[in-house]
């Protein structure tokens, strides 16, 4: 992926190597996902239990308190000063710039303005709108502040333990994140509490939660359509990356790692059939309106 030649946005905060006491629920983004199971797998715990339990903290009141310090951050850089010579961090820059710019044009198409999340980087532990959250949880959005929170051991993380990685699979991680500031804009995020509050269901294959996740599955799929034509950027292999992603952190595949079986009803994101399905449909069809997942009754 040719991602130098995307504009680099000026909306990226790093807070890596700042204090950060947490207050407050967890939220778990795209990348916890794959760190939690990671973690739980090398501890001999289900990871699907913990992934629950995680749920649980977000709408609970459960509280998490963590402080870095700057010198547990070797080469960290001081919050609001980005490296200059920090590869991941023009990497970061060029992909938000390119969602940007790509999102901006498609609002503007639609006769809407396209607000600008601005994207924090951090190291260890962080405090958002959403509250408090560690590495663990991995890539996130909040849409109480509307911003994406990533730390970028995740990316490492994800080569390491997974099998997976490469920049697009890194770009689509950030895409989705993303996807879902997009769906906050469209209220998209209105219209699921709206849905909850009259007794929905959140958790199961056809829950709440799993059309949220594959839609911003799919609004990822939408982008990297768009950026394919205004770069050609991508090579050989680039699209294998990211499907490769996608599966590797599907709920069935995730089930069947830990326990042997898959059980749908506690399903939260998506088989990986169902993900890679939705990605390539925004891909393929690079239509924001081709990305309706709580229409249809099957996924």
């Amino acid at each position: 992926m040719r991602w130098r030649d995307a504009r680099e946005s000026d909306n990226v905060d790093d807070e890596r190597g700042a204090g950060s006491p947490m207050r407050g629920g967890m939220p778990l983004g795209l990348g916890g996902i794959a760190i939690v199971v990671v973690a739980s797998l090398l501890l001999g715990k289900n990871p699907l239990q913990i992934l629950s339990l995680l749920m649980d903290l977000q709408g609970g009141n459960g509280t998490v308190q963590t402080q870095t310090d700057d010198s547990d951050q070797p080469g960290g850089a001081r919050p609001g000063n980005l490296a200059a010579n920090d590869e991941n961090v023009h990497f970061v820059r060029a992909i938000l710039g390119e969602t940007e710019d790509v999102w901006g044009g498609v609002f503007q198409e639609a006769g809407k303005e396209y607000t600008r999340p601005r994207l924090v980087l951090f190291s260890g532990a962080v405090q958002s709108a959403c509250g408090g959250a560690t590495a663990a949880s991995g890539p996130f959005y909040c849409p109480g502040d509307r911003q994406v929170y990533l730390d970028l051991s995740f990316f490492d993380e994800m080569r390491a333990r997974l099998g997976g990685g490469g920049d697009f699979a890194d770009a689509y991680v950030i895409a989705h994140e993303v996807g879902h500031h997009v769906q906050n804009l469209l209220g998209i995020f209105d219209k699921v509490q709206r849905l909850r509050a009259r007794g929905e269901p959140s958790e199961g294959a056809n829950g709440l939660s799993v059309r949220q996740e594959l839609q911003a599955d799919c609004f990822a799929g939408v982008w990297a359509n768009h950026s394919e034509a205004r770069h050609k950027w991508l090579e050989a292999g680039d699209i294998d990356e990211a499907l490769g992603t996608a599966t590797a952190i599907g709920d069935d595949r995730l089930q069947r790692q830990t326990q042997g079986t898959v059980v749908p009803d506690a399903f939260t994101h998506g088989t990986s059939q169902q993900r890679v399905r939705w990605f390539k449909t925004g891909f393929e069809r690079g239509d924001v309106g081709a990305c309706d997942t709580f229409g249809p009754a099957a996924l």
